[in-house]
């Protein structure tokens, strides 16, 4: 069409730039300045006449009816255009077209029926009437769009009333794809609804490109899904796959191929057909069936392009094989036969829903194609209720379905399923490879498909799922020896009920009773001169401190909780301060009153019981500072320990690393200095000298945790702790036996040295100038 004779033209200083229309009543001539362009103010549109002038017609046969409401319809009556050679130099040639075709004059007919059935219920439009006006399109995009042009420009008569506004209400459009895509696109943007009753192309559901497009058949995406949903039900992974050479086939077999790919399914080959193939493709469809290991093969063909590859089938008894069949040849007549059974029986397919409409057959029967059209204008109030209605009707038909579309335009996808069978049929298995048992999973053949597949033990730790893939345990499981299943780790740590434990709680309590003992022998012998010479004050704080590091170990024992946590290494600690702080405490006084002894030295001062206190009472608080400071920043708490792979190892977690070593630092500092002290103080006299045992314990004290760190290090789970027990004990008990055990000697087994005079002789007859006598009671008296 274009604008009639006479339109005003453009202002002047302005340049014809397009045309738009407005609101289907008008042209209007889009002008702007030829000064300025840019300039959107010199934009004018100046109105051009109210006709509209038609360039060519359409002269194909119809069918109509007068109606209110105009209802368009284009149907492949006939199935193929007769092509004529177009010189360009005259008038096309009127369209020709061929091969009749009965089920698509059924469906035309079908379309008939319905809105006589609705004219005649009153429920349904009251007072109003539908028409429709039916075309041929030849099965041919380029027809059909010159169909549905005339459908929506042809007006009563000659004139136009209004101009350029589609006389349709709606179009009933149309059995391919491709046709119904080339409607879609010209019509949608004049908002005219488009509704196909045999399109299936997935891509007629972007409602964004066709908003105005409905079908009355499901979508292949919906097909695609059911017929994937049918392979995985029955298990077959290893399939073949054919197709129509059209978009029919290629657009299905893809939707089917990316959701059956979902499940782990590989497609083993795919042959392609079509009803117009030489001989020697379908041979080759053949014999790449023949050669392939496959036992289920789909085919996504129109019954008319997969016919001349059955016969092949037939004729060379290829036989054996499970196929899938889609609707379009499922329910064929030539497939359907005696001779098709012997290599199709027991196709599996899918077919759209079929029932029997009363009063259909009669209609069929009396309906005459011969009159003439009465096409009548449809008022654009219309066009947006027709549209509007359609994308939110919802209503119940006669048989008790629900009728709506989904915001795609489509109806709710149903299927009835059709199996071909004579009796007893069983479902074949179709597999490249075995399921792999429980316990190994999938590993990719090089080279092969993913159906395709050996079956490796999984990794310790692992188990096989659903999908024949290894995965890890949780963190508190481990895999049981078939990989089958996910067992809870055993819990370890150490207890009182194992042999390692009762030996430590043994020993433990053994080393605090031969302290408690120790302690009342010395206040039992306490007047006697070896327990004087030792400073027994010192000596009880010692055994007190030793009797606390015996019973320590037995908060290391036992599941960890966050106050044993706390207490062990506390504990330790302390008690350890305690216990060296008493021994650097006998240290300076053993010094201290060799110097007051010494008559070159006159400012020597006497160490004294309150000395002595005050010495053990600092170097004891400096260590319950740091404890206290632990335990309130980042104190221990119970742990678990998942690096060992069968077990979790409970243990107690320091918290603060800087803590736990700034304890163990300081008991070495006071020990160094103990150590020091006391070898520089080996000289002094045998008989009542401590230097020398306090030398030997502090270098077992030493030399026990030098070799604690690398065994802690080293040991696994719970021998952790037993190693941390072994050192505290070991140290202990090299402190009891070398401070207290040569005492113990001389008051049990030799009684005849336990006196002052003994004590002194040995020393009596050296020539060092030193008042030894003076030494003793200064011994003595610091105690």
């Amino acid at each position: 069409m274009r604008m009639g004779e006479g339109a005003p033209g453009c202002p002047s200083a302005t340049v014809p730039v397009g045309h738009i229309m407005d609101s289907w009543k008008q042209w209007n001539l889009l002008c702007s300045s030829q000064l300025s362009v840019e300039d959107s103010e010199d934009v004018d549109i100046c109105r051009v006449g109210d006709s509209c002038e038609l360039l060519g017609q359409f002269d194909m046969l119809s069918l109509s009816r007068v109606g209110d409401i105009i209802i368009g319809g284009i149907f492949p009556v006939f199935n193929r255009e007769v092509s004529h050679m177009s010189t360009f130099e005259s008038k096309p040639q009127r369209v020709t077209c061929a091969g009749f075709d009965l089920r698509a004059f059924r469906w035309a007919q079908m379309m008939i029926f319905a809105i006589e059935e609705i004219n005649r219920d009153s429920s349904l439009l009251s007072n109003i009437s539908l028409g429709y006006e039916i075309l041929d399109s030849c099965a041919s995009p380029t027809i059909t769009l010159r169909a549905a042009l005339t459908l929506a420009s042809r007006s009563e008569g000659k004139g136009w009333t209004p101009p350029c506004l589609p006389t349709i209400s709606a179009l009933i459009a149309e059995s391919g794809s491709s046709q119904s895509l080339a409607i879609a696109t010209t019509l949608g943007p004049f908002q005219v609804p488009i509704v196909s009753y045999f399109s299936t192309c997935a891509c007629l559901s972007n409602r964004a490109r066709f908003p105005t497009f409905f079908r009355t058949i499901p979508s292949d995406y919906f097909q695609a899904k059911a017929l994937a949903a049918l392979v995985r039900h029955f298990g077959w992974e290893w399939i073949g796959a054919i197709h129509s050479d059209n978009d029919y086939g290629r657009n299905g077999l893809l939707a089917f191929t990316e959701e059956v790919e979902k499940f782990g399914v590989c497609i083993a080959f795919v042959g392609t057909v079509l009803r117009t193939y030489p001989e020697d493709k379908i041979l080759r469809v053949v014999e790449m069936i023949k050669h392939s290991n496959v036992e289920v093969i789909l085919a996504f063909v129109p019954e008319g392009d997969f016919y001349p590859l059955m016969k092949e089938i037939v004729k060379q008894n290829v036989t054996g094989f499970q196929w899938i069949a889609s609707e379009a040849w499922i329910t064929a007549t030539r497939p359907s036969t005696p001779e098709m059974y012997q290599a199709f029986g027991g196709a599996l397919g899918f077919v759209v829903q079929k029932m029997a409409i009363p009063n259909l057959n009669p209609f069929l029967t009396a309906i005459s194609p011969y009159k003439d059209p009465n096409a009548a204008f449809v008022k654009e109030f219309w066009e947006i209720i027709v549209t509007y209605h359609l994308q939110r009707v919802k209503f119940m038909n006669q048989f008790g379905d629900y009728v709506f579309f989904d915001e795609n335009g489509d109806p709710p996808a149903s299927y009835d399923i059709i199996n071909w069978q004579l009796e007893n049929g069983q479902v074949p298995t179709s597999v490249c490879s075995n399921v792999c048992p429980k316990g190994t999973r999938k590993a990719q053949i090089k080279g092969k498909p993913a159906c395709c597949f050996d079956c490796i033990p999984c990794a310790d730790g692992t188990i096989t799922n659903s999908t024949a893939e290894c995965t890890p345990c949780l963190q508190d499981y481990w895999s049981n020896q078939r990989k089958d299943e996910c067992v809870p780790k055993k819990i370890e740590f150490l207890t009182y009920h194992e042999p390692m434990g009762i030996a430590l709680t043994i020993v433990s309590i053994l080393g605090a009773f031969l302290s408690l003992v120790t302690v009342m022998v010395f206040i039992h012998y306490r007047e006697t001169p070896v327990i004087k010479a030792s400073n027994s004050e010192l000596s009880c704080f010692l055994l007190f401190s030793l009797f606390l590091c015996f019973l320590c170990p037995l908060t290391f024992i036992g599941r960890p909780t966050v106050w044993t946590c706390m207490l062990r290494h506390t504990t330790f600690g302390l008690t350890f301060a305690l216990c060296i702080s008493c021994i650097l405490g006998k240290t300076i006084v053993v010094v201290t009153a060799f110097k007051v002894t010494q008559p070159s030295n006159k400012v020597a001062i006497k160490f004294g019981p309150a000395q002595q206190r005050v010495i053990v009472c600092c170097c004891t608080l400096i260590q319950i500072v740091i404890c206290v400071l632990w335990l309130k920043l980042n104190p221990p708490f119970p742990d678990k320990v998942f690096k060992y792979n069968k077990k979790i190892v409970l243990e107690c977690n320091t918290g603060s690393e800087v803590a736990f070593y700034a304890v163990l630092g300081y008991i070495g500092v006071l020990a160094v200095i103990s150590l020091v002290l006391a070898f520089l103080a080996r000289k002094l006299p045998d008989n009542f000298n401590e230097a020398k045992l306090i030398t030997f314990s502090m270098l077992i004290f030493c030399a026990v945790w030098i070799t604690f760190i690398p065994a802690y290090v080293s040991s696994p789970g719970k021998f952790t702790v037993a190693v941390e027990i072994f050192a505290i004990l070991s140290s202990a008990f090299g402190l009891l036996i070398c401070m207290f055990a040569p005492k113990c000697y001389i008051i049990f087994m030799r009684p005849e040295k336990n006196t002052k005079k003994q004590i002194m002789r040995k020393n009596a007859n050296k020539k060092d100038g030193l008042n030894y006598e003076d030494f003793y009671n200064n011994q003595v008296s610091s105690s």
